[in-house]
């Protein structure tokens, strides 16, 4: 009986995996980074990046309509957040420290947040509802953290509320707007340099956890990238060295107890990672500049399905559309 499960188990990974998987060029910018990426719905699909660049499409990737606000030609928007086809969020990387708002599908632009601070740098922002988390890298010892209550239109410094202590080195990236995610009201929180760690940050329960994570750390280039919770416990973190990005050798860790244990693939993903996503309980896909990854059974197993470079993934409500961006302006579609 035994024997007879394995080998079904075996065969089921092998018609999988047999089927091709196909990475299809949507649109392409020239001389322009996408990291900001979000979907709403089906066909609803936002990108940003470098140059001030944002975009959207309402037909699955089909066609495009670029909306860049004026005055920020010179910005990088490294987050984005889709509400609608006519409503979205972007956030800037570096200075200007800025949260731009459209209402009307990018024919204007509101600036619901700034600070004009040097050393202030956004790294990522999630959403549950109309709740949204900004995390910044440490100011004073401290992550700064920005919350809004009302869909992004308003936003308030949090940091001092509940203080996020950093180590000493201890940064999070800004590669993919990944490493915050918003889950049944706890923000989990990544985070890397010579320090790595996973933040359980828990407002209902006046509660801030910091675990350490095992993954690549040491050094300002190396750590968690980006994360993602199927369930208030059960999570996995991608990372590396992006700058070492086809060393393969502590790049992926999973955890069933949000963050207080890891546990290391059998197959580890096939180089430095910087977005992850839970398709379901079983499939979870990983990419970065090295390539993509694929897994059926909750992240133990990693097989390569392409060496295309890319930043960020994304997935429509019901996840049978994916979307993924690189630093050649370019958005992709998979078909698993």
């Amino acid at each position: 009986m035994i024997r007879n499960i394995v080998l079904s188990y075996a065969l089921l990974f092998a018609c999988f995996f047999g089927h091709a998987q196909t990475f299809t060029l949507a649109v392409q910018k020239d001389s322009v980074s996408f990291r900001g990426l979000d979907t709403f719905g089906e066909n609803v699909v936002w990108v940003s990046g470098s140059k001030g660049t944002v975009g959207y499409s309402k037909d699955a990737g089909s066609t495009w309509v670029w909306v860049s606000p004026q005055g920020y030609e010179y910005v990088d928007f490294r987050d984005i957040k889709a509400f609608s086809a006519k409503e979205a969020i972007i956030l800037s990387a570096g200075a200007p420290a800025v949260i731009l708002r459209t209402t009307n599908g990018g024919k204007s632009w509101n600036k619901v947040f700034s600070d004009d601070r040097e050393e202030v740098f956004f790294d990522a922002m999630d959403f549950e509802g109309k709740t949204g988390y900004v995390l910044g890298d440490p100011l004073d010892g401290s992550f700064q953290l920005l919350k809004s209550t009302n869909n992004g239109k308003s936003w308030n410094d949090i940091s001092n509320q509940m203080y996020l202590i950093a180590d000493k080195g201890e940064v999070a990236f800004a590669a993919s707007g990944s490493s915050v995610q918003l889950l049944n009201g706890v923000l989990y929180i990544g985070t890397g340099g010579t320090y790595a760690s996973l933040f359980n940050y828990d407002p209902k329960n006046l509660r801030v956890d910091k675990f350490d994570c095992p993954i690549w750390s040491g050094s300002s280039s190396t750590g968690i990238f980006a994360i993602d919770f199927y369930d208030q416990q059960t999570g996995i973190v991608v990372g590396g060295d992006y700058q070492q990005d086809q060393d393969n050798r502590n790049n992926v860790l999973i955890t069933r107890d949000a963050g207080k244990s890891w546990t290391k693939p059998q197959v580890p993903v096939s180089g430095f990672r910087s977005d992850v996503l839970f398709l379901s309980k079983e499939t979870v896909i990983a990419t970065g500049t090295s390539g993509t990854d694929l897994s059926t059974d909750g992240g133990m197993k990693w097989k390569n399905i392409s060496t295309l470079s890319f930043n960020t993934i994304a997935k429509s409500k019901s996840g049978k559309k994916m979307y993924l961006t690189n630093s050649k302006g370019q958005v992709y579609m998979l078909t698993l």
